[in-house]
């Protein structure tokens, strides 16, 4: 078998492939060279300089895996991979540690001003008393995300007698005091800590999550670390707030467009910077190089990639009756991850009538994986979901059932939160997933694109409004679904709508008389 390497690839790694695999190493490929020479090749192995699109899967008649030295996989299009039966594996564990540790000496660099200090010095300078720095001892750290590198960098901040406030919905009380993190919303967190540290994937709920409003909030001199993607702080806010003199250093390694040379924020002589160096270090790039080399090797002689994110292990003969069904059940984590409110410690899986009697532990690990995207990002996958949800101390539980009312097979999953739950069930139509009923109101829709979930009562004066002020908004209704409930009752209505509709017009929606609660969807 053949292994084609087309971005830099650390010997560790490519020994491992080479005692099994012919290897070839050719770096700086173009699109049309990639295309022209991949035919050939069982394997590929990329960093992020590699553009995997849609013509070089097409024209990948043998290729079995794609491994990503790395976590993302934005340059790799993973569907046109998925639909022709290709793995797309990464390797998110590698440079954790490296990460964790850059942002610890970030904060560390910012707080006794090292390396203005250190430029100053090689000026000839001797000004110690304008280098003056502070102690982190007793200071309040907030970290934004408290998944395996928040996790890591709070142990590391635990160490140097810090007092530790975190954000994460998928966490729970339990994983949060094992930490000896306060659990907190991400305002609290303004309001209160005197460091702010992000760690988040960068997604639509996370985008800008540290705005001007967050930072109106923040203490005079608050300092705000991002090793972790740019985008999840607003560079705009930011520099705003460095101006004002609200926020008093900021150490950054990750930025909006990369390299950031007409970025005002390099400006400013409280702000340090690097060149997104978290992963940079020795050993993480020996560790992302193994561990992609052994997912090569494993998928190659006939075993499971343990970092897949595309494609679950399920033996051929059973996926024929349980695609559909692994789809159904990772549009219903997505679902539900965005409906439910607040922190949840309780996953409720049910599986009733035909389905019942399959081996349903892809689905369950689909919808682990669908319900974890939301809000940890690309990096969930089919294998480490159960894991990262065992890890924020969230309990799974499957039920089994012969029986079901009126489809062949149904699968439902409730998630509690507290004294809260909130329950989405579906089943498969002609091999497509369709919701069927959520919190226990009917529903008929095949899940797709935008929708806005809306439980409201069921009486006059209600839709008409609703939809008016989306209309208002620009806001095309592609289709809409109502279920049905006695006149006075509480039922569910879900929009199709063709663009992304922002906080402040939901929140108009929610202020139409009658409508309860308004969510939106996004697939």
């Amino acid at each position: 078998m053949k292994v084609l390497v087309s971005d830099s690839l650390s010997n560790e790694g490519l020994e491992i492939l080479k005692e099994y695999f012919t290897v070839d190493v050719c770096t700086g490929l173009s699109e049309d060279e990639l295309v022209e020479k991949i035919g050939a090749y069982d394997a590929l192995v990329i960093r992020s300089g590699t553009q995997v699109t849609q013509r070089v899967i097409e024209a990948a008649d043998s290729l079995k895996i794609i491994g990503r030295v790395g976590v993302g996989v934005d340059n790799v299009d993973v569907d046109a991979a998925t639909k022709k039966g290709i793995i797309v594996a990464n390797a998110p564990e590698g440079n954790m540690i490296s990460a964790a540790e850059h942002t610890i000496a970030m904060m560390m660099s910012m707080s006794r001003n090292i390396p203005q200090a250190n430029a100053s010095l090689k000026s000839r300078e001797w000004k110690r008393n304008k280098f003056t720095g502070v102690e982190v001892k007793g200071k309040t750290l907030g970290v934004v995300g408290l998944g395996r590198i928040g996790s890591e960098v709070a142990k590391r901040a635990s160490g140097l007698e810090m007092n530790l406030m975190g954000y994460d919905p998928f966490i729970s009380e339990k994983r949060a005091a094992e930490l000896g993190v306060k659990l907190a919303t991400v305002n609290e967190i303004a309001k209160e800590a005197d460091y702010i540290t992000v760690h988040t994937p960068l997604i639509k709920e996370t985008r800008n999550i540290l705005d001007d409003e967050q930072f109106a909030l923040m203490k005079p001199g608050v300092k705000i670390i991002n090793c972790a993607r740019g985008g999840i702080i607003s560079e705009e806010a930011l520099t705003r707030a460095l101006e004002s003199g609200k926020v008093g250093g900021a150490a950054l390694d990750v930025f909006v467009e990369e390299p950031p040379f007409d970025n005002p924020l390099l400006k400013f002589d409280n702000v340090i910077v690097t060149p997104h160096l978290g992963a940079s270090t020795q050993e993480a790039q020996v560790n992302v190089a193994i561990d992609i080399a052994r997912e090569v090797v494993s998928v190659l002689t006939g075993g499971l990639a343990k970092n897949a994110i595309n494609i679950p292990s399920v033996k051929p003969e059973a996926m024929a009756v349980l695609a559909p069904y692994i789809r159904l059940a990772e549009l219903m984590g997505k679902i539900a991850g965005q409906l439910v409110d607040g922190n949840y410690e309780k996953v409720e899986i049910a599986y009733n009538g035909e389905i019942s009697g399959k081996d349903t532990r892809p689905l369950t690990v689909s919808a682990l994986k669908g319900l974890l995207e939301m809000a940890l990002g690309s990096g969930v996958n089919y294998v480490n979901a159960p894991i990262l949800a065992k890890s924020r101390k969230i309990a799974v539980v499957e039920s089994k059932s012969e029986s079901a009312e009126e489809y062949s097979s149904t699968v439902s999953i409730r998630l509690t939160s507290g004294e809260t739950a909130k329950l989405v069930a579906g089943t498969v139509v002609g091999d497509e997933p369709k919701i069927v009923s959520v919190d226990d109101d009917s529903v008929d829709i095949f899940p797709a694109g935008r929708m806005i979930f809306a439980k409201h009562i069921n009486k006059p004066n209600v839709i008409g409004p609703c939809c008016m002020v989306l209309g208002k908004n620009n806001i095309n209704i592609s289709g809409m679904q109502v279920g049905r409930a006695e006149v006075g009752g509480v039922t569910m209505m879900v929009l199709n709508v063709d663009v992304d509709v922002s906080d402040a017009i939901l929140e108009e929606v929610r202020q139409v008389p009658g409508i309860i609660n308004a969510k939106l969807v996004t697939l």
